[in-house]
């Protein structure tokens, strides 16, 4: 019997979460290989991110920290964890993979392959247009479906076997942290059909262009956060004044140096 052999990834330990060291190229395809090459019996691929926000949420909501733990790969969705990644660890991380860049990355390395898609999550008009651009822009995509996020428990348990009878090799769930990983917890091993989950924050919204990304000086600087507080002060100025200084923390005291090398099967 051939044994596969899984693939290898580096990860270093940033408040005491594995972070891949891939950039966004190295990711897309990463995410496309385990659908094609890797599918495995059972359960999904889990795929998600981290930021200074989800390292000071994951801090007190060990639930949260056990659902990042739990995911077979995850991203570095911000820049100052980027920076921070060489001093505290002597191994830093290529560049920043925001999930709002990463579709991009995958859709366009999905050309020539056949790809389904499954979209879950925001609201139905905000999904409903999110759909309608990426049908738009990568017609080579196979849209498998599509739900609005505004569902309760039972409400899942319903719609799990439509999800899974499409079978979709990507599951993108924009449910917002930490929902989208409370997700992925329930109900991952009800979907043994879907080849992967990939979490996707606020996706949807950029998607559906009713969100604006911050310029891309902005980007590069590690102040995207500063751009969203001045466009929505009063849902997210406390949010940063409490999770930045946190985070700043938690890099300093709970990072450790040297790189780790694992298979993903293993993890």
């Amino acid at each position: 019997m051939l044994q596969i052999v899984y693939p290898e990834i580096e990860t270093v330990e940033l408040g005491r979460l594995p972070v891949a060291r891939l950039d966004r190229r190295q990711t897309a395809e990463l995410m496309l290989s385990l659908v094609r090459d890797y599918r495995r019996a059972g359960r999904p691929w889990v795929a998600t991110s981290v930021n200074g926000q989800v390292l000071s949420i994951a801090a007190q909501d060990e639930g949260l920290r056990e659902a990042l733990l739990y995911a077979d790969l995850v991203s570095c969705d911000g820049q100052p964890l980027v920076a921070a990644s060489g001093p505290m660890t002597g191994a830093a991380l290529p560049e920043r993979v925001a999930t709002t860049d990463l579709f991009h990355d995958v859709a366009e390395a999905a050309r020539g392959r056949s790809v389904g898609m499954f979209f879950l999550g925001a609201r139905e008009e905000e999904n409903r247009r999110a759909v309608e651009a990426v049908r738009q822009l990568y017609p080579h995509i196979r849209i498998a479906g599509r739900l609005h996020g505004f569902r309760g428990h039972a409400e899942w348990i319903e719609r799990l076997d439509e999800i899974n009878s499409l079978a979709p090799d990507i599951l993108w769930v924009a449910l917002g942290v930490p929902r989208e990983q409370h997700f992925y917890m329930r109900f991952a091993h009800a979907l043994p059909q879907v080849g992967l989950i990939k979490t996707g924050g606020g996706l949807f919204d950029f998607l559906s262009g009713s969100a604006r990304r911050a310029p891309a000086w902005m980007q590069r600087s590690g102040l995207e956060w500063a751009f969203r507080t001045a466009i929505e002060p009063r849902r997210l100025a406390m949010r940063y004044l409490t999770t930045n200084p946190r985070a700043a923390l938690l890099l300093l005291l709970h990072s450790k140096r040297g790189v780790r090398r694992a298979r993903l099967r293993s993890r």
